[in-house]
């Protein structure tokens, strides 16, 4: 059916249509705009959801629990169904929200066209009809005034008292009426017939081809409906099979939530590397007591406590007392552990605890040493392209960036250093605990270990090295009577070592880090551990500090055929060991030797005098 044929005289009509499509049109872009408003928000919730229980903290501290990892699995499958939704909006906006507007403001444009050529065409054909109606009443005017001629001339010439002058001049007059009434009237049937044709013209030709385009638009506007109805869909089918994969995702999260590895890394985590107590030993408070009874009396002392006593051992009522105080500060099993200050080589964690932070320590300290390696040697090689090239660039400004990487590379290798030996006294004193463990077990004595006041075990030797050690009376009771050479053992990972050269500062080295030692332009070291190939040299000045110091800013004279150094160096190096404030001469330590004790030059000196170290001096 065809509007120009079916619809002819219902202009009116189809403008309001039209402008109805048009209303209808923007009302559903605002659907769809609201609907993409809803996408966007729901997807910024779910990023926002997603961002609030994600961890806060770096992936190394992250837990490794398989039900938090599928939980961060889940959440980062989440966030990626966010981002889906924001394709949806984005589909949405673009391919239909944006197309409706656009196709809106031309389909406007176009119906004011075409409804403006219909009103032009009416106009022309009511402009016709003017001209028609204008020329009948002129001839119908013309007709009544020639009729009024006729009756003139008619009653003149039947009049005897009519002159013959106004006879003539009355059908003259007739004549001129009749003649104007013709012409009216072939006026007027001229105006009617082109009225006609233009009439026939704009019901058949103008109105049907206006109404026709007015038709083809408002068909064209249900069709990009239907489009946008097509693509409002397909926007949402396109991210259903990432969702799908998504959610695929979030299944194989819940799957992979494992209880036992769960319960492993849970042992993994928090185990210290202690050792369960042993059986308290029987403290008898009897053996003082005077015996009146038989020989058969009963006792209640243990037979192990008396066979150590006729051995001549001092019994275990002293040790019992601080091993029990010692086990009972340390069962914290399901009290609150005691807080340990956090410092540098994690001597406050627990051994295995320890061990695992040193290690994880050593592992980033070798990455960036190795990235600080590398860099250097790109540089070296740029620097050599430079030299050989010099229109390619200047070889000294690459100097500041290789000084920096070099100082980067020294105090890496100094830290690793540290964490290496840390990371050696805490597995070696691992072992060692170990094997007086099962010493101690043979036994039924309550294991002895370096413990903090707290109850928890203490990696720190220096808390070892500097707790005064008190020489007791052998004659007191009551208190063991210690092997002679325990001192010796005490301090045996001590031994100052020998110096095996010495050296001349080339430059100076202000020595920020731990474990580097200060040291002025042409100062004299003693060299007492060589260059292990990390570019760090052991030596120890003057006055006994010891430390390392680069390589490349000394001149080394190694002395190859073992040469012991001086007494007075010895004793320089020895000397800041102690912590009296009076530090005595050579002669002071000789004149106090306790007896049995001898002058050897060749033995260590911290071992020769560390008994005078427990006298008043």
């Amino acid at each position: 059916m065809s509007w120009g044929t079916e619809l002819w005289d219902q202009f009116d009509n189809l403008e309001k249509h039209t402008q109805w499509g048009i209303d209808f049109l923007e009302r559903y872009s605002k659907f769809v705009k609201e609907r993409l408003d809803i996408e966007q928000n729901y997807a910024k919730q779910l990023r926002n959801l997603v961002k609030k229980y994600c961890p806060k903290r770096s992936k190394d501290e992250e837990p490794r629990f398989t039900s938090c990892l599928s939980f961060y699995s889940l959440l980062s499958e989440l966030n990626d169904y966010a981002g889906q939704r924001e394709v949806v909006a984005e589909e949405m906006g673009n391919r239909v929200y944006g197309e409706l507007m656009r196709y809106s403001q031309d389909l406007k444009g176009e119906r004011k066209h075409h409804l403006q050529e219909g009103r032009k065409a009416q106009q022309y054909l009511d402009q016709c009809w003017k001209q028609m109606e204008n020329s009948k009443r002129k001839f119908e005017r013309e007709c009544r005034e020639a009729e009024k001629a006729q009756l003139t001339y008619d009653r003149l010439d039947n009049d005897i008292n009519a002159t013959k002058s106004e006879v003539e001049k009355a059908k003259a007059q007739l004549y001129l009426r009749t003649h104007t009434a013709d012409e009216s009237k072939n006026e007027y049937a001229a105006q009617l017939q082109s009225f006609n044709s233009e009439q026939w013209k704009h019901f058949n030709n103008a109105i049907p081809h206006i109404f026709k385009n007015l038709q083809d638009m408002d068909e064209r506007r249900t069709v990009k409906l239907g489009e946008t109805y097509r693509s409002f869909a397909e926007a949402e089918r396109r991210v259903i099979p990432i969702v799908s994969k998504c959610l695929d995702g979030m299944v194989s999260a819940a799957k992979a939530v494992d209880e036992r590895r769960d319960s492993a890394i849970v042992v993994e985590s928090f185990k210290s590397g202690f050792e369960p107590p042993g059986d308290f030993p029987f403290e008898d408070f009897s053996q003082n007591l005077s015996r009146t009874g038989s020989d058969g009396t009963i006792s209640n002392t243990p037979k192990g406590d008396k066979e150590r006593e006729r051995d001549g051992g001092p019994g275990l009522r002293t040790d019992n007392k601080h091993a029990m105080s010692r086990t009972k500060n340390k069962l914290w099993l399901f009290g609150k552990k005691p807080k340990a200050p956090s410092l540098e080589d994690f001597s406050h964690l627990p051994p295995e605890q320890r061990r695992k932070k040193l290690q994880q320590k050593l592992d980033e300290l070798n990455r960036e040493l190795q990235k600080e390696t590398d860099q250097r040697d790109a540089l070296n090689k740029m620097k050599d392209v430079y030299e050989k090239n010099p229109q390619m660039g200047d070889p000294s400004s690459l100097q500041p960036k290789l000084s920096e990487t070099n100082c980067n590379i020294q105090r890496l290798r100094s830290e690793i250093h540290k964490n290496e030996s840390w990371l050696s006294e805490v597995e070696g004193k691992q072992s060692s605990r170990g094997d007086r463990r099962l010493s101690t077990d043979n036994h039924h004595h309550t294991p002895h270990g370096r413990e903090s006041p707290e109850g928890s075990y203490t990696d720190d030797t220096n808390q070892e090295h500097h707790t005064p050690l008190r020489r007791p009376n052998p004659s007191q009771p009551g208190l063991p009577n210690h092997d002679p050479h325990e001192f010796d053992d005490e301090f045996d990972d001590d031994d100052p070592l020998p110096v095996i050269g010495h050296c001349k500062a080339l430059y100076s080295f202000d020595g920020k880090d731990e474990g580097t030692l200060v040291m002025a332009e042409n100062e004299v070291l003693y060299i007492i551990e060589e260059d292990k190939g990390d570019g760090w040299t052991r030596a120890r000045k003057q006055n006994g500090e010891e430390g390392y110091i680069p390589t490349s800013y000394v001149e080394i004279t190694i002395e190859r055929h073992g040469k012991v150094p001086p007494v007075d160096q010895r004793v320089a190096a020895f000397l800041p060991s102690l912590t009296k404030p009076h530090r005595p001469v050579m002669s002071d330590y000789i004149s106090h030797q306790p007896p049995g004790l001898t002058f050897q030059p060749q033995l260590h000196l911290h071992k020769m005098f560390v008994p005078c170290n427990q006298l008043c001096l």
